[in-house]
């Protein structure tokens, strides 16, 4: 089969972890018997800086003849003094609202090899966590109205939070379905005490519930969803929730795995077209001294060929070259203890493609 992927690598240590994960890509479909045609496109800091704007026309083309879309990171220091509208980060919401992708899936789990490195308390990780987080990607406030104006004490910015009935419904199915296929636990992260859009959130997933009876789920307020995230994840399996909360709690669960360097996440829609990126950061500040770590990348393209091209089979063997590489004691910079020795992000990448030639 012959898949066509848009590669947006963006900036900072975008363009090698994207480098990164291709080699991977480009491993396995050589063993599988898999073409994997790549495109690359500019977007973020470096469009901006070639183009003059965060999100050229062309890479919104390109994305949409896609099969699917495999994204690095945008922004950094260098572009921080620009508008709103002309910031990289535009770019990302842009193309999830072009694209269609309502969906956010971020996955976090704790890695046995790695549970000296989670910041929780030993007995906590010991227990050990697997949750999916399943966040709203193209309501809510960041897609609200906003603006300046003058107020009641003088200048004043608003952001506008508003969801519909639809919309809550499309996501919660989402949820409902991830839910069916794992632990069949659900946990719907509002905020109802206070405001108006969380009590419609939550009254539509109570409807919805009906008719998933074999799924347990439950409310969380957002609040005490970020302290029980550091109490006891273990107790989470799937948690669905709004656009702000789910980038904030998403990224707080990140931590507690030991690294933000190790996770990847899916932006999906109603078709097979996704779009695939770390959770991390562009991290300029380490850009092209190798201490990038590639395998939150290399695993959101494991999650391209299980979403996008049901290659259940071929995602599962970079999942689990990633576990064993890991338990065999390979560190990064960001994962490494005092005095352990690291590899470089590339050298990383070649120790995961050695597991997946081994066990092919």
């Amino acid at each position: 089969m012959d898949y066509h992927i848009a590669l947006v690598k963006g900036d900072g240590i975008g363009p090698e972890i994207v480098d990164n994960a291709v080699r991977v890509l480009e491993a396995v479909g050589r063993l599988c018997g898999h073409t994997f045609r790549f495109q690359s496109y500019l977007a973020g800091g470096c469009a901006i800086d070639q183009c003059g704007k965060p999100l050229p026309q062309e890479t919104i083309d390109g994305c949409l003849a896609s099969d699917s879309v495999l994204l690095g990171e945008v922004g950094g220091p260098k572009w921080d003094g620009l508008s709103g509208d002309q910031r990289p980060e535009k770019a990302l919401l842009q193309l999830r609202s072009v694209l269609g992708l309502y969906t956010n899936l971020r996955p976090a789990r704790i890695y046995s090899a790695l549970k000296d490195a989670c910041p929780l308390k030993r007995d906590t990780a010991e227990k050990g966590f697997d949750l999916m987080m399943v966040r709203e990607l193209t309501g809510g406030i960041y897609f609200g109205q906003r603006g300046r104006r003058e107020g009641k004490y003088g200048p004043e910015a608003y952001d506008t939070e508003s969801y519909s009935v639809n919309e809550i419904k499309r996501i919660a199915k989402v949820a409902f379905e991830t839910a069916k296929k794992r632990r069949k636990k659900l946990t719907s992260i509002d905020k109802a005490n206070v405001l108006e859009t969380s009590r419609l959130w939550r009254s539509v997933i109570h409807e919805m519930a009906v008719d998933y009876p074999d799924v347990d789920c439950s409310d969380m307020l957002v609040d005490n969803a970020a302290m029980q995230l550091i109490r006891d994840p273990a107790q989470f399996d799937v948690v669905v929730t709004t656009n702000m909360f789910g980038d904030i709690l998403s990224d707080e669960a990140s931590q507690i795995t030991g690294s933000i360097g190790l996770l990847p996440s899916a932006s999906l829609g109603e078709t097979k077209r996704g779009m695939y990126e770390p959770i991390h950061g562009s991290a300029p500040d380490i850009a092209g001294t190798g201490k990038a770590n590639p395998i939150a990348t290399i695993l959101s393209a494991a999650m391209m060929l299980r979403y996008s091209f049901d290659l259940e089979r071929e995602s599962h063997l970079i999942e689990e070259a990633v576990d064993a590489v890991l338990a065999a004691g390979w560190r990064t910079a960001d994962l490494a203890g005092p005095g352990q020795n690291t590899l470089t992000g590339s050298q990383m990448t070649d120790k995961i493609i050695q597991e997946i030639e081994n066990r092919f």
